[in-house]
């Protein structure tokens, strides 16, 4: 398979690859490569599919959390309204139980966290949006990381948007002593898990910045999310909608177990089918095995 490679904004656009079993999977890496080296600034936006490898549970699937335990789903659509009539039962709530993820503390990032933070390190990935609260990007050496649905490790002032490492509170003294909620250092509003709940909208600062992200990117990694949930899957549509309008050449590559929304609807321009964890260190070796020939 011969890939002519020039700037990405004299490809064609719409130009759609899908890996299935048997398919060309190295000249896909190859051509996942060679967009990276050419682009001038490329994303990635990643989902569970990136985290159930490292051993989290997602939600909806066969043995998901959900699944298993819907009563863990209604509580979970009940958890911003609870905060916002309660917060101090919604407090109380959160520390008489386990999470339901379990203790993050102990998971592990994997072979597809590290790549993408390498790809940061080399110069080539700006930013990662994640839909995932687990911190594994960041414990993986990525920098730049944008959680879009909030950080299981961080607090979050409703009032001013301040994050807290939650040590910064001692939360088992304040309900010993009927103080709940912690209240922010710096406008003393309510504080809450920095995790976004159902109903609750995304903190502006990260949409806004995503939302530029999205809007300034000439590439788009898109890894391990089924691209259903708002609004956060609007995000690659809102590189393609530039794509279209100003006839900017923008690729959006995606990495899936399966096909999703973005494959079917041709908003991205190609996928290749297989694990995050199997396929972006792959990617990153590629990159760079002909790195040098490209100046980066």
């Amino acid at each position: 398979m011969e890939i002519e490679i020039g700037p990405i904004s004299e490809r064609g656009m719409g130009f759609l690859i899908l890996l299935r079993e048997g398919g060309k999977m190295k000249d896909l890496i190859k051509r996942a490569a060679e967009d990276l080296i050419k682009s001038a600034y490329a994303i990635a936006l990643t989902g569970a599919g990136i985290s159930t490898e490292s051993g989290i549970p997602d939600f909806r699937g066969p043995s998901g959390i959900w699944t298993k335990d819907p009563e863990a789903e209604k509580r979970a659509y009940q958890s911003y309204e609870k905060f916002r009539k309660n917060p101090k039962e919604y407090w109380k709530e959160r520390l008489s139980g386990p999470s339901l993820l379990g203790d993050l503390r102990k998971v592990m990032p994997n072979p597809g966290h590290y790549a993408l933070a390498e790809l940061e390190q080399i110069g080539i990935l700006q930013w990662v949006i994640t839909q995932n609260v687990d911190n594994l990007h960041q414990r993986g050496g990525s920098q730049k990381v944008l959680d879009y649905h909030g950080n299981a490790f961080k607090l979050r002032c409703v009032s001013c948007h301040a994050r807290y490492d939650p040590n910064v509170f001692d939360l088992e003294r304040l309900n010993r002593e009927n103080q709940l909620p912690p209240l922010c250092k710096k406008c003393n509003g309510a504080i809450k898990s920095d995790v976004v709940h159902f109903n609750e909208p995304i903190p502006p600062d990260v949409a806004e910045r995503s939302f530029e992200e999205a809007s300034q990117c000439d590439l788009m990694l898109i890894c391990g999310t089924s691209a259903v949930v708002y609004p956060f899957a609007n995000l690659p549509r809102v590189a393609k909608r530039r794509q279209l309008e100003k006839g900017i050449g923008i690729i959006l590559i995606e990495i899936n177990a399966e096909p999703t929304p973005l494959t079917e609807q041709k908003i991205s321009d190609y996928l290749i089918q297989g694990k995050t964890g199997q396929i972006l260190p792959q990617i990153v070796e590629e990159v760079k095995r002909i790195g040098k020939e490209y100046g980066k």
